[in-house]
């Protein structure tokens, strides 16, 4: 696939990260090409966007297709603007994080793969985030919610809805 699919901007960004590779290894910057591709994208991958990172990375469209669908940072359907990834590994469901998932669910009307009708929430169930000292734990973006119970749940919905 070619690769004017991918933005010049998205292919500074890439070019960016090429480079802190050896010139024989640059389809080590496959991960961080396919989340700028991803984000270029409004938020998920396409298959065509997979095959111009590979195009462009000059590997194998397989070995992209492997990386994009083994971690599950990246999408391959639409998500809301806000895309609410909530762990409910061992270390939160002890904290309880079903209360958060039940309130979540309560007060968007959605479910885990699931879009809120006004496209601004996108519910998605997460393994581990890393953070269990401060269970129960969700990432909204690059951010980090933690020690989660309905009254800041409610809180953090309102200061989303604001940004729009």
């Amino acid at each position: 696939m070619s690769a004017e699919l991918i933005s010049d901007t998205s292919r500074a960004d890439i070019d960016r990260w090429v480079n802190k590779y050896p010139a024989e290894q640059k389809q080590s910057a496959v991960m961080a090409a396919l989340r700028i591709v991803q984000d270029q994208n409004g938020g998920h991958l396409t298959q065509e966007l997979m095959d111009a990172v590979a195009g462009y990375l000059q590997m194998p469209a397989i070995n992209v297709y492997e990386v994009a669908t083994f971690y599950s940072m990246y999408e391959h359907k639409p998500q809301g603007k806000h895309k609410l990834c909530v762990c409910t590994n061992i270390s939160c469901m002890l904290r309880n994080s079903k209360q958060v998932v039940d309130h979540l669910e309560d007060k968007l009307g959605i479910g885990f793969g699931e879009i809120t009708e006004d496209g601004l929430f996108s519910l998605k169930e997460v393994e581990c985030l890393g953070a269990c000292v401060n269970a129960p734990v969700m990432q909204v973006g690059e951010h980090y919610h933690e020690h989660l119970d309905p009254e800041k749940i409610d809180k953090l919905l309102d200061e989303l809805r604001k940004e729009g």
